[in-house]
């Protein structure tokens, strides 16, 4: 029975989880180890550390999706150009230089996409859109993956068409910790449902995000609206604001992907404005590397 050693490595942190031949996960780990904690040449210890055990069995194969396969990774694997599916990731995973006899370690690309001229580019998040078609048995639709920098990605007939981006959680980062706003909010409140949604429908009145932060402030200067809200406002003025982006009339419905505690923000969010969601986990990344592993053996592009 071949296994795999499934990886999703990225900036801050990565997670692994051992796979049986049918997809089932076994075992999962975690650890703070992003690829920039991780030194120059010292990918192969972290990975040895973490995962030799896993790796010992004869047959097992690891595949390893997000930012280990940047420039700043392990291995560059080049991007693959939109629109692509599974199949043109798949021929485009490349191998790790291992020693002789070594299990194979391999790493799969990501995605890019152009804007005008400007490009657009994910790591991993395209792994968790292939996994969640597979789990979800569906070709098309829209999916959100939030995070630092939020994805949009449009897929038709099992392929991704095109993708935004979005620095959403990197702007509510530097506005609640680094701004004039930090020192009236606080960022660690627990959300305020009720606030949250004010600023998603606040988002939407015309006068841009530049105007509507610095309201934020002056609902605390005039006791307008409690400490513990602030943080939730402006966090629903930030998402409304990237809503209103889109096109959400033409949307029946949107797949999130990601952690609980964002996709609920999202879904509060969609909700507000008559768009129905559904949400995966984890369980997305690990359904997609399983998908992508069926090209390791066959149909490759040479490292």
């Amino acid at each position: 029975m071949t296994r795999l050693v499934a990886i999703d490595w990225g900036t801050s942190s990565l997670r692994g989880a051992l796979l049986d031949a049918s997809g089932a996960v076994l075992e999962e780990r975690s650890d703070a180890r992003g690829i920039l904690k991780v030194p120059a040449g010292g990918f192969p210890a972290v990975f040895e550390s973490l995962f030799a055990e896993w790796m010992q069995p004869g047959g097992t194969r690891c595949l390893i999706s997000g930012m280990a396969g940047s420039k700043q990774g392990w291995v560059e694997a080049p991007y693959c150009a939109c629109p692509a599916g599974r199949v043109e990731v798949g021929r485009r995973i490349i191998d790790i230089d291992v020693p002789p006899g070594s299990p194979r370690i391999s790493v799969v690309p990501g995605l890019s996409n152009e804007h005008d001229g400007v490009p657009d580019v994910m790591r991993g998040e395209e792994v968790q859109i292939f996994g969640a078609m597979a789990l979800m048995d569906i070709d098309e639709g829209v999916f959100v993956l939030p995070g630092t920098h939020n994805k949009w990605a449009t897929v038709k007939k099992g392929r991704v068409t095109g993708f935004r981006t979005f620095m959403t959680g990197e702007f509510y980062a530097l506005l609640s910790q680094h701004s004039i706003l930090a020192r009236t909010l606080d960022a660690d409140a627990p959300l305020d449902e009720a606030a949250f949604v004010e600023g998603v429908m606040r988002a939407d009145n015309g006068q841009g995000l530049l105007h509507n932060a610095f309201g934020t402030r002056t609902l605390a200067l005039f006791e307008r609206m409690a400490t513990q809200e602030l943080a939730s406002y402006l966090s629903g003025l930030l998402i409304g604001e990237e809503l209103r982006t889109q096109s959400l009339h033409a949307f029946g419905e949107v797949v999130l992907i990601g952690s609980s505690a964002l996709t609920q923000r999202y879904t509060l969010a969609l909700r507000a404005t008559g768009t129905a969601t559904r949400m995966l986990g984890a369980e997305a990344t690990w359904a997609g590397l399983h998908a992508l592993s069926g090209f390791l053996d066959t149909g490759r592009m040479p490292s």
